[in-house]
């Protein structure tokens, strides 16, 4: 974890600006996307989770809150907060609702579904970064989320159905079959699609009142690919 921590007004400037910067690359996307801008709730969200304490190597605030991907080690990153903010508004979120991340990383992404008022359940491989996230959440007070350390693409299915899903490394094939069984109907899946090395889409899927799942793509990006251990026997 950082040995540091800068003092709170300071950080509160800075993800200010990082606002600012989402709302005008949500512009600049918008013939991708189909959205000018994003829900209100869900920017002040990230104006309110502090990124730099989810970074372990110490970093000043213009770093931790620039508008792109960090390092975290274990060759992952902390997504870009634009990212983050598009995914989230994707899931098109109220309050209260169950949401299950796959790809947890340093638990950022869980910190501002749950400053959403979700309840979270999230997934991640890496059993050091699993235990950083805990901490990290545990530290800042995110009572309402789980991690547990597991294969993402099985999904959580003792906490299943779930309002929304969210996956934060990069499908090369079909949906996991799993993820779509364990979303409610009416319930939304946003996934990045696409092989390794590119190219990716970022998908939003949905699974309508009778159990129909479509999924259709909004922008490209690019994330680590999501990693399944095979099933043995």
């Amino acid at each position: 974890m950082m040995n540091h921590r800068p003092p709170e007004d300071d950080a509160q400037a800075y993800r200010d600006a990082l606002v600012d910067e989402i709302r005008a690359q949500a512009r600049e996307t918008a013939f991708w996307t189909g959205r000018d801008c994003f829900d209100e709730r869900v920017l002040n969200a990230i104006a309110q989770v502090p990124r730099h304490a989810f970074i372990p190597e110490p970093l000043t605030l213009n770093q931790a809150y620039a508008n792109h991907p960090q390092p975290i080690g274990f060759g992952q990153t902390i997504s870009q907060p634009y990212i983050v903010a598009l995914m989230t508004d994707l899931l098109n979120l109220h309050n209260n609702e169950r949401v299950l991340e796959i790809g947890a990383g340093c638990g950022y992404q869980s910190a501002v579904l749950a400053q959403l008022g979700c309840e979270v359940y999230a997934v991640e491989r890496l059993e050091p970064l699993a235990d950083l996230a805990r901490l990290t959440l545990a530290k800042l007070g995110y009572e309402r989320v789980t991690v547990k350390c597991a294969d993402g693409a099985k999904g959580w299915a003792e906490h299943a159905p779930f309002d929304g899903i969210l996956v934060t490394a990069c499908q090369d094939g079909p949906i996991p079959k799993a993820l779509i069984e364990q979303l409610n109907p009416e319930g939304r899946m946003v996934i990045p699609l696409g092989p390794k090395w590119g190219p990716q889409m970022l998908h939003l899927g949905q699974k309508d009142a009778a159990g129909q799942f479509t999924h259709e793509p909004v922008l490209p990006v690019s994330f680590v690919p999501l990693v399944s251990r095979p099933e043995s026997g």
